[in-house]
């Protein structure tokens, strides 16, 4: 018997459906082993010996492919061909070789994609395993621990509330702070664009002004509404006729099939997917057998697959569609490996396949690589310059027509930020000498904007063309700076939040050269090199190490307070930024004369003024400049003080203080909103079984109902005035009989998504640990970052197959061990 073992018990299936009888298909689940989460798992002093240890929740499975590989007589390893699918074949291999299962044969097959021709394939060509990749994942995953685990320790005790620091992590979250700097020193600049409307053959069209008395008029050449009005008045008084008509035919060529980063580019801006939702997809169709691998920087296919999507181009569209000899495609990415094929369709005679997210996904991949294999689209672009009598004025108007479409009939690329597009407009046939009917003139006022955040898309773009980290870690590095709360998303942007810009600062500030994009690019370029070969794992270590452990005690030899005035000094231009009447912005705006300075706390660094405690004026991290000096008290009137504190916005009478709820702007705080927060607890009534009060609050917690030693959470802050006594009563009911041990959980389902393939309701339920879906039976947590309310049954289902398939969980010994007890 032969026993074959994959990462997913979707793909097991299949592939035993393919193999037939005589073989046995199981699952790891992914990684069975990993380094423990604790000192020493990686030995520096001991050529970076590694201790590895099983994955408690990965004990089942490899306890059921060591019984099945003790009856076997050939182990088949066949996880995904990649670097981490040849470090989970090693990983399994040593753990049977230590449990004494390891059976005499063992072969290593990769395939590209999950059908039968590429999976029988595939295992008439067996090989060993590669220890060149194996090394670079040694490599990569000993210096993730020893960056993590050296470099979190010191920021806990030298920067109050930071969580974490890691390799590839902190150089993407610095982008998004950088980013966040280039913003805040934008200044806006005024400039206007005075344009023509003219008519011609029943067409109209625009002509901006692009030279005025022989000057020739750039975008910020026209800065205010005087110089506008004037350039305005002479096009207005102006009878222009064409001075010169200049055609030029161009071509666009497709872009290649994708790659695992263009992928997750692309669904972020034409699906709205994040990275993670896209690899989860994407991961799915290939384990269908819909798509090649996913993981991939190559960006060309195999040539049956080229000739294949020629068939089906001819099939689809007339010949004129299929270019004259297939396209191939060369990457001009950064450190790109280009190991495997492009993410691509198993078959281009299937246009569509599976459902919801599925198959918005699959049918992008489809057209993407189709497209890649289509002929060019032909367009001419058309530039036309009118004068005016007086030759004072020169307007220009351009536009473009498309001669044949190409791929851009099935295909058009995305784009990360908004172009605007003067040449995509239609123009009139015009010759020299014309002259076309004008309809109007317009000055239009804009200013320059600064650059945008980025998006999921354009910071995946970004890290790859740094060459930082590798696009299949893209989607969970993503997450970890969301998990860690470095990082929130604002309309689909990155925007950095205080600890994130905390530790972006201390990186930078001490340790530096690992925080640069260049270094950890070059490091990238090491560890590729370990991937090929032509560098020793062990010597990219010990080369790493002997830098980083003498800085990194240095640094933690530094007292707490030497830590702060050095990030205080790093930090000055953004923390004291500038002030409108130019007095001096460490001046404190409450005291007059003390100065102020970053402090860490308990929980994080804010300003304070050196005066305390005579003067007790506080701002948080990040509020400097106009908005510091608004922080001060502002008098609300009837002796009401609303300050700003360590802990946010409060508002003061004589000793009693109410701080500001977070769903309350500030702008919204008035006399009468201050009054009702100071004047809480709130008693709404005697209850009407016990005759004791109920009262509603704001706690520590949010909003709240409290009776008898009871309590209740309340939803929002206009429910702590609103609630009545019929309310009340029903929610500290509902508290008691248990909705509220899940956080006011409902057990209506969120949604009912259809049937299983067992038959049974699937739903969307909200639990107390999360949302999760159910079949009644059996229960799957939703991901971090998924929508409740966008999942689609074949994701539902999926999860709760793929928890099925782990079996029950195993309940708490707790109860069985008292028993014992007694």
């Amino acid at each position: 018997m032969k026993l074959v073992v994959v990462e997913s018990p979707a793909k097991a299936k299949t592939i035993e459906k393919y193999l037939g009888p005589g073989h046995r298909v199981l699952a790891s689940f992914g990684h069975v082993r990993d380094l423990p989460p604790k000192d020493g798992s990686v030995d520096p002093d001991h050529d970076f010996a590694m201790q590895w240890q099983v994955s408690p929740d990965r004990s089942k499975q490899l306890k059921a492919i060591t019984d099945e590989a003790r009856n076997a007589d050939t182990l088949i390893l066949a996880t995904d061909p990649d670097r981490e699918g040849e470090a989970i074949s090693w990983h399994v291999q040593e753990v049977l070789r230590q449990k004494k299962a390891l059976p005499a044969n063992v072969q290593r097959v990769t395939f590209n994609a999950i059908t039968n021709s590429a999976v029988t394939e595939a295992m008439k060509r067996p090989r060993g395993l590669d220890e060149d990749l194996i090394d670079a994942y040694r490599a990569r995953r000993a210096l993730d621990y020893l960056v993590g685990f050296t470099l979190s320790p010191i920021l806990w005790r030298k920067l109050p509330g930071a969580k974490s620091a890691g390799r590839v992590q902190s150089v993407a979250l610095r982008l998004i702070v950088d980013r966040e700097r280039e913003i805040e020193i934008f200044r806006p600049q005024e400039y206007w664009q005075v344009s023509a409307t003219f008519e011609a053959d029943g067409q109209r069209f625009t002509a901006r002004l692009a030279q005025l008395d022989g000057k020739k008029i750039e975008r910020l050449t026209i800065g205010n509404r005087g110089d506008a009005d004037a350039a305005k008045a002479v096009v207005e008084a102006g009878r222009f006729t064409v001075a010169s008509v200049e055609t030029k035919p161009f071509s666009r060529n497709p872009p290649p099939p994708f790659t695992t980063s263009t992928l997750q580019q692309e669904a972020a801006r034409k699906l709205g997917f994040s990275a993670s939702h896209t690899m989860r997809v994407a991961q799915s169709l290939y384990e269908d057998g819909l798509i090649t691998y996913m993981r991939t920087d190559g960006i060309d296919m195999a040539p049956e697959a080229i000739s294949a999507a020629r068939r089906a181009i001819a099939s689809r569209y007339d010949a004129g569609f299929v270019p004259d000899r297939p396209r191939q495609y060369q990457s001009k990415i950064k450190n790109a490996q280009e190991a495997h094929e492009a993410i691509r369709p198993t078959d281009f005679d299937r246009p569509r396949g599976a459902s919801g997210d599925h198959a918005r996904l699959y049918e992008l991949v489809y057209n993407r690589a189709l497209a890649s294999q289509m002929a060019s689209a032909r367009l001419e672009r058309t530039t036309v310059e009118l004068t005016d009598g007086a030759g004072r004025a020169v307007l220009r108007a351009t536009g473009q027509v498309v001669l044949f479409p190409g791929f851009i009939v099935l295909y058009d690329e995305g784009r990360d930020e908004k172009i605007e597009d003067e040449e995509g407009a239609r123009m009139p046939a015009l010759r020299e000498g014309d002259a076309p009917l004008k309809t109007g003139v317009d000055a239009a006022q804009s200013f320059t904007q600064p650059p945008p955040r980025y998006s999921e898309a354009s910071l995946v773009k970004r890290l790859e063309e740094l060459g930082i980290g590798r696009p299949s870690t893209y989607a969970a590095t993503l997450q970890t700076l969301k998990d860690r709360e470095y990082v929130r998303i604002d309309k689909g942007r990155f925007v950095p939040e205080e600890s994130g810009r905390l530790v972006t600062a201390f990186l930078e500030r001490f340790f530096e050269k690992y925080v640069s994009y260049d270094y950890t690019a070059e490091l990238e370029e090491e560890l590729d090199d370990v991937s090929g070969g032509r560098l020793d794992w062990q010597k990219l270590l010990d080369d790493f190490w002997r830098d980083f452990k003498p800085k990194a005690g240095e640094v933690m030899d530094q007292k707490p307070s030497e830590i702060t005035q050095a990030l205080d000094e790093f930090l000055a231009p953004w923390l004291y930024p500038p002030r409108d009447d130019g007095s001096d912005p460490r001046v404190c705006p409450q005291c007059g004369n003390g100065r102020l300075s970053l402090r860490g706390g308990r929980f994080g660094a804010f300003v304070a003024c050196s005066n305390y405690p005579d003067c007790r004026y506080t701002q948080k991290f990040g509020q400097g400049g106009d908005q510091a000096q608004s922080d001060g008290p502002t008098d609300l009137g009837d002796g009401i003080m609303l300050k700003s504190g360590r802990f946010g916005p409060y508002v003061e009478r004589g000793d009693k203080r109410a701080s500001i709820p977070k769903d309350v702007p500030l702008e919204d705080v008035t006399p009468e909103v201050a009054e009702r927060l100071l004047s809480l607890p709130r008693e709404i009534g005697p209850h009407p079984e016990t005759g004791k009060p109920i009262t509603a609050s704001i706690g520590r917690y949010g909003p709240y109902l409290a009776h008898d030693g009871k309590y209740a959470k309340l939803g929002s802050t206009a429910e702590v005035f609103e609630t009545g006594m019929n309310a009340a009563v029903a929610k500290l009911a509902d508290a008691a009989s248990g909705a509220g041990r899940r956080q006011g959980a409902s057990r209506e389902p969120i949604a009912i998504l259809g049937k299983h393939p067992n038959g049974k309701d699937v739903k969307v339920m909200e639990g107390r640990y999360g949302p999760y879906v159910s079949d009644g039976t059996t229960h799957a947590t939703l991901p971090k970052d998924a929508d409740p309310k966008a999942v689609t049954l074949d994701e539902a289902v999926r999860l709760i197959d793929e928890r099925a398939a782990k079996g029950p969980a195993k309940k708490s010994g707790r109860r069985t061990a008292r028993k014992k007890a007694k």
